[in-house]
This record gives structure tokens, C-alpha cells and sequence, in this order.
């Protein structure tokens, strides 16, 4: 029996930087729009029907030095192929779960504290979802937690807070996401805590909740976290970023390490591309420059620090972002409204979800999900 590796192992590997060769027998159309990457990783696709016949003619294409991964969809095609390589000799493993389980898992990281000096005040912990790009986050103070922008996989969060010993007290969404289904409000009614959106996103929502508006402060624990809530449109009229105790800007889908979000999954780029740039070129420049940006996804693997985190300073972004240092605003419209990536998978299905308009079944939410994040504009 072909060894399983598990997607935390392969995602000790991403942020270690190990080297892997992944065999990925998913049909070549699948394989060309997402994969599992890594700066050390190397890859051959060959669809698992040309396989059912026999493994010879692909044994000279698979290295002997370094270990070999079989990925498929969901897990069953790759053990099939990983047990006939077994067979002919060679040692691999098959990625348990397949490319489903790859999408669905959160690694969480501590940033570190929250107070430099005196005593400690608690910690920003941020939730990697290596295979989706989407990243959430933990506020922890004395006993209490926040959570931002969590997603459907809510047992991680709910077990992590346990194993932490703290009670989650409020969880908000930074916008109302069309890349992925949000958890917080799940998360909310498990636990009894405020579930918070903005206004503007939720006029058309089918639930009850808590208006996150300019200015809002959220205390968390009893030494005052401080969470205040920033308005800052153009990925969605209801954008909101957060600065968390003088120190972190969590910034949703505004503003990444590499890009800036796209204001179109709404079907008004041209009517929010001009909210985009105030927040952007006015909103972030007045804030302080060492505040650590915290985004809501990455998009290469190549964002992620030494650690497997995602973040950097304001200002380095400031220095280094190309869509931050474009100055002629007829040319950053023009970049934003026409350099677009295709639309997220099942983006609709996802925003009439979120809404709570749509409850499609555990299944189908996987589905709707599958693929990249493409919620940027590069």
C-alpha cells in the first residue's frame, strides 16, 4: 500500500521550501488552472486515463532523489497510480484527500504579540489556506478572540479557540466575499458571538447582524485590544480594513502584497474603480507607515515570509506595489477595469451563498470552490 502524505506535510514542505515532485494525474485543463505550488516543486501532469494501461512509459520522467507525490481530484485516482508505481518499484505516496482536501486546509501561524514591552496582551494568529490563497485571522486577548474573514472549514477555528482555552466573543467579514463561503456566521451562532458586515455589502442578505461601520471599535479581552473598523471600498462598496492595536492593518481584499483586489466581482468595476483608488492612494497613505499589512489572500507562493506567513510593512508596500505607485489615475483605470483575471468559480452561487439566499450541501460547497483565488488585480 502506497504511502498517504497528508496536505499538513505538504505544507511543511511549501513553507520550508523542500523539494517535491508532484505527479498529478488530473485531466490536463485542471491541471494547467490550479496546482499545488511550491518554490521547490516540480511537476509532470498526465491524466489518469492515459495511466489505466500501465505505468512504464512514465518511469524514466520520475526522479529517483527526492520524493514523489501522486495528486488527483479527490484521492482515489492517485492510489490507483501511486500502487502501480509501488509495483514497478518505486517508492512515492499519494496526497490524502486529493486536490479537495489540498483547497480545505488552514494552517494556523501566531504572528507574534501585541505589545512589545510590559505584559503580554495577547496575539495575532493568522490561518493560512495554502491551497486557496485565502489567509483569516485570530485576534487573542486574556481569555477572548476575534475572528476575520473565516472560512466554511469552522471546526478549525472552533478547535483551535478550544485547544487555546478562549471564548470567541466576535467575528466579522471584511466585505461580502464571491471567492469563497464565510464561515462567520456559523461560527457566530455556535459560539453566541456578534456576527458584524458591512451595511453596504449586506443589502440583500437573509440574516440578522451587526452593522460594521466607520469608526467601529471592538474591545477584545479585559487590556483593550483595540479592533477599528476602516472604511475602505473598491473591491466591494462595503470594504472594510481593520487596524488592530496600532500595529496591523488587515486589509480584506483592498490591498495585498503583490497586487491590489479587483473592484468588478459585483459587475461595477467602472462605477468602484474610483473608491478603489481613494482607498488605496488616500485612506492607507494617511495611516502610520509601520503598520504591518495583514491581506485577506496571497497570490503566489513566493508572498509567503520564512515563517509561511503573509505580511509585510505598509511602507515597503508603499515602496513596492505597482498598483499603488501608478499617478496618473486615467492609467490605474484603465489597469484596474481592464487587466482582470477570469472570474472566480461559481462567483454568483458564492456571493447568493454568503448572503444566505442559497444553503447548498457540504459537497456542493467544495465544488463552488474549486480553484485559485483570483481576487486581485496584477
Amino acid at each position: 500500500m502506497a504511502h498517504a502524505m497528508t496536505t499538513q506535510e505538504v505544507t511543511q514542505k511549501v513553507i520550508n521550501r523542500q523539494s517535491l515532485f508532484i505527479l498529478d494525474v488530473r485531466n490536463e485543463d485542471a491541471f494547467a488552472d490550479w496546482k499545488i505550488e511550491g518554490e521547490n516543486f516540480n511537476y509532470l501532469n498526465v491524466p489518469y486515463f492515459d495511466l489505466l494501461d500501465g505505468v512504464e512509459d512514465i518511469l524514466d520522467q520520475l526522479p529517483t532523489d527526492q520524493d514523489v507525490l501522486v495528486v488527483c481530484a479527490k484521492e482515489g485516482s492517485s492510489i490507483f497510480v501511486a500502487e502501480m508505481l509501488e509495483e514497478a518499484g518505486r517508492t512515492v505516496s499519494y496526497l490524502a484527500g486529493g486536490m479537495k482536501a489540498w483547497s480545505e486546509h488552514l494552517e494556523p501561524i501566531s504572528l507574534g504579540t501585541l505589545n512589545e514591552t510590559g505584559q503580554d496582551r495577547g496575539e495575532v494568529v493568522q490561518f493560512v489556506r495554502i491551497g486557496k490563497g485565502c489567509l483569516s485571522y485570530m485576534i487573542i486577548s486574556e481569555g477572548e478572540a476575534v475572528l476575520v474573514d473565516a472560512t466554511r472549514m469552522t471546526d478549525v477555528y472552533l478547535d483551535y479557540a478550544a485547544a487555546r482555552n478562549v471564548k470567541i466573543t466576535h467575528v466579522f467579514d471584511t466585505h461580502l466575499h464571491a471567492d469563497h463561503i464565510s464561515g462567520g456566521r456559523e461560527i457566530a451562532e455556535k459560539t453566541g458571538a456578534t456576527y458584524w458586515l458591512p451595511p453596504k455589502d449586506a443589502t440583500d442578505v437573509t440574516f440578522e447582524y451587526a452593522a460594521l461601520e466607520d469608526g467601529s471599535h471592538v474591545q477584545v479581552g479585559d487590556t483593550q485590544i483595540d479592533v477599528l473598523a476602516l472604511y475602505s471600498p473598491g473591491h466591494t462598496i462595503g470594504s472594510t480594513s481593520f487596524v488592530v492595536d496600532n500595529r496591523y492593518l488587515l486589509t480584506g481584499d483592498i490591498l495585498f502584497i503583490d497586487s491590489i483586489g479587483r473592484p468588478d466581482l459585483a459587475g461595477l468595476a467602472d462605477d468602484w474603480v474610483g473608491d478603489l483608488r481613494n482607498s488605496l492612494y488616500t485612506t492607507y497613505r494617511e495611516l502610520s507607515n509601520d503598520l504591518i499589512v495583514l491581506p485577506a489572500h496571497f497570490m503566489l507562493i513566493e508572498e509567503l515570509n520564512a515563517d509561511g506567513s503573509v505580511a509585510e510593512k505598509l511602507s515597503i508596500l508603499l515602496a513596492n506595489n505597482h498598483g499603488l505607485n501608478i499617478e496618473d489615475e486615467a492609467v490605474f483605470r484603465k489597469m484596474v477595469t481592464e487587466n482582470l483575471p477570469p472570474q472566480p468559480n461559481a462567483y454568483q452561487e458564492i456571493r447568493e451563498t454568503n448572503m444566505g439566499k442559497k444553503t447548498p450541501d457540504l459537497e456542493t460547497q467544495r465544488e463552488m470552490e474549486v480553484g485559485p483565488n483570483r481576487c486581485a488585480v496584477r
